[in-house]
């Protein structure tokens, strides 16, 4: 939970430079990911609450980050995609987190990193199913 703190604190520190705010740098990763999606399917993803995404979303569009609408023949969902602004800011998050996974594996090898990240990610598979 420490390293994931530091790590979080650090990723604020670049984004409040580019004026996003918390919950927005993983919008960004998601969007930049899967292009478009509803709200609901953000959330899900995310691992938040859906009135959580929908009042970062709302912060995002007021930046003109991103843009929200309609598809044909769905008039009750609101797909929600990056503005060229939100490409650009995603772009520099990505590097954001680039350089500070760098920085925070400094001091491990190279397999062991790659062992860090599996075994994260079964973990993260073990607490889905609780």
């Amino acid at each position: 939970m420490k390293a994931n703190s530091m790590f979080a604190k650090r990723v604020m520190l670049e984004a409040n430079k580019i004026g996003l705010t918390s919950g927005q740098p993983k919008v960004l990763y998601f969007l930049s990911k899967f292009k478009e999606a509803d709200q609901k399917t953000i959330a899900n993803y995310l691992e938040i609450e859906q009135t959580t995404v929908g009042s970062i979303l709302l912060g995002m569009e007021n930046a003109g980050l991103i843009v929200r609408k309609q598809h044909d023949g769905n008039r009750r969902s609101l797909y929600v995609s990056l503005t060229e602004k939100g490409v650009e800011a995603s772009n520099y998050m990505e590097k954001v987190f680039e350089d500070i996974e760098s920085i925070a594996a400094n001091e491990i090898s190279k397999e062991d990193e790659e062992k860090l990240k599996e075994l994260l990610m079964k973990m993260c598979q073990s607490l889905k199913g609780v």
